[in-house]
């Protein structure tokens, strides 16, 4: 083991404030990993909730790792010394439980990379009872986990807080009855919420497509996802306070899930339903971070829909704190919160219309009108914010060149209205391929190809170079296409993610799959069918295929659909969580 790299971590440690470290002995240790680095790690407020809900346990004393960063990993490498824990600097394979909170696609790499630098044997049936359980849970686990199926041991498919204390009181039982591996594998997948791949076995049929998954007579037909319904019941907060962050706040979540409906945003349709904090547990939550005098940093899928929103603005600065946001909506952010952030010291008002023209906004059931950019630029502009930012989709479904020139002629008419109304900052447009994810709407329309991103990115930097003060940022095309990849995937890619990791990393997927008999095309450029079975179609997040097949239809005919509201029964995961609550 590297000294240097371990006094570093020491070092990270003792300017922390708030964190846990138990003596050894007594409680099972759980390595918390973050598969990026801890910079970006300590920005992700998941991190915080979990390691806070398993310390609090009497059983568990849980521990951060995260991805050593680009001039540190050289070091770990060349010295074979394996992820390390911030709190003791215990190696990853020394801990009973690794846990990975995983929120993005390409992070995946990472997992593999960390893993097999920690010598933790990659894949799962490979693994004895004196190895490491290994589990994964965020985002890219609820939604997908097929891809990491043949690596990961079990996954956490929903929100942690539902999930955790059962998984952990289950692993407990199972080391007190001193169950094999293969028993605890099985207990654990009587957990409501628990997924264990190797407990399934899929088939293909002669084009390759997924066919059959077949269970064994212990594991459950499906796994639903599990959500917490009172968020007050659950505090969501910045734990350990560090100033090595990408935001550095300190954060707070208002609410959880988004009824917008939005057709392209899988934590629309997985994150349902949409609950609020209460204003006062906020409130108290902002007063416990008075100690620390840093930024409140309110997380949340759209803050300006938060009910209360001009109340809370008022009681952060009233306590003489300043407040940055995650996100909100052009058609609900209000004058008191735009002035907030401005007082905040906020540079740059960020708006995500995604869509040029009124038609393909129509296409994802977006929301937003022109009127209200406009609106939100009058608001920004009276503040004195100078900047303004886009957000922006390309490879949309349905989408045509008239579209692409609607992005244009946007911008153009956003920067002289700016310019009109003595906004002298920048217009920024941030420009995403559309990727097709699982349990959306679009999760059967093919990926728009690289020569039609790459045309795109051509045609909208060219035009709109000759305007001043617009700039254009585009997300890599080769990059887009891997997320695609790994978001639809199923667990053939398992070994060729491996593979990858080994080399390249996302450069080497696609030879890899080559390598495997994968063809990229089958999970890229093909439209899938109706009624073909799908890689995660044994997970079940309260709605059906059918009602995602709808909202398809629906964005096809242009057809608008209502946000959430009191009493709908629409898409089902209200009328699913309250049998399974009374079940």
């Amino acid at each position: 083991m590297d000294h240097r790299l371990k006094s570093s971590l020491q070092e990270r440690f003792a300017k922390e404030r708030g964190s846990y470290r138990y003596p050894a002995g007594g409680r099972t240790r759980f390595a918390l990993v973050y598969p990026n680095t801890y910079f970006v790690g300590m920005s992700n407020l998941g991190i915080h909730i979990i390691y806070d809900l398993l310390n609090r346990r009497g059983d568990t004393a849980c521990e951060r790792v995260f991805l050593p960063d680009r001039t540190e990993l050289p070091r770990y490498e060349r010295t074979q010394t394996p992820m390390m824990s911030v709190e003791t600097q215990t190696p990853l394979a020394d801990f009973a439980v690794i846990g990975f909170a995983i929120s993005f696609e390409m992070d995946y790499f990472h997992v593999v990379k960390m893993l097999a630098l920690s010598h933790v044997r990659l894949r799962a049936s490979e693994r004895t009872a004196r190895d490491p359980l290994i589990i994964a849970g965020g985002p890219c686990a609820t939604f997908n986990p097929e891809p990491l199926a043949e690596i990961v041991d079990a996954f956490v498919i929903g929100e942690g807080e539902a999930v955790m204390p059962a998984l952990m009181e289950a692993y407990h039982d199972g080391m007190r009855q001193g169950d094999e591996r293969g028993a605890l594998l099985r207990r654990l997948a009587c957990v409501p919420g628990v997924y264990v791949p190797a407990l399934y076995t899929p088939s293909y049929d002669a084009a390759g497509h997924l066919a059959a998954l077949m269970r064994s007579e212990d594991a459950p037909s499906s796994v639903a996802r599990q959500w917490v319904e009172d968020l007050d019941e659950y505090p969501a907060h910045t734990v350990v306070v560090t100033e090595d962050t990408e935001f550095n706040l300190y954060l707070i979540e208002t609410a959880r899930g988004c009824g917008r409906h939005c057709r392209f945003c899988m934590a629309g349709y997985c994150f349902r339903r949409p609950r609020n904090r209460s204003l006062a547990v906020i409130e108290e939550e902002v007063r416990a971070a008075l100690p620390y005098g840093k930024k409140i940093g309110l997380m949340g899928a759209a803050i300006s829909d938060y009910p209360e929103i001009d109340e809370l603005c008022r009681s952060i600065l009233g306590e003489g704190l300043s407040m940055s946001v995650a996100s909100f909506r052009a058609d609900s952010v209000t004058k008191e919160l735009v002035e907030a952030l401005a007082a905040s010291g906020l540079q740059t008002l960020t708006l995500a219309p995604e869509a040029g023209s009124a038609r393909m906004r129509a296409v994802i059931n977006k929301g937003i009108e022109e009127h209200h950019l406009f609106t939100a630029i009058d608001l920004g502009a009276a503040a004195h914010i100078p900047n303004f930012k886009l957000y922006i989709m390309v490879g949309l479904p349905f989408e045509e060149d008239a579209d692409i020139a609607a992005i244009i002629d946007l911008a153009e008419r956003l920067r002289r209205y700016m310019d009109e109304r003595g906004s002298r900052g920048t217009l920024t447009l941030s420009v995403n391929p559309f990727v097709p994810k699982p349990f959306t709407p679009f999760q059967w329309m093919p990926m728009a190809s690289k020569k039609r991103l790459d045309a795109v990115m051509k045609t909208l930097t060219q035009a709109l170079r000759r305007t001043k003060k617009i700039v254009v940022n585009f997300e890599s095309p080769k990059e887009a296409l891997v997320q695609a990849i790994l978001a639809r995937g199923d667990r053939r890619l398992s070994l060729p993610l491996m593979r990858a990791a080994a080399g390249r990393g996302a450069k080497d997927l696609v030879p890899e799959m080559r390598d495997a008999g994968l063809s990229p095309d089958d999970y890229l450029t093909r439209e899938w069918a109706e009624d073909e079975m799908l890689p995660w179609e044994h997970l079940d997040m309260g709605f059906t295929k059918r009602y995602l097949r709808q909202e398809y239809e629906r964005a096809e005919s242009l057809k608008a659909t209502l946000g959430c509201f009191d009493g709908c029964t629409r898409c089902g995961v209200c009328r699913a969580n309250k049998e399974r609550t009374n079940a």
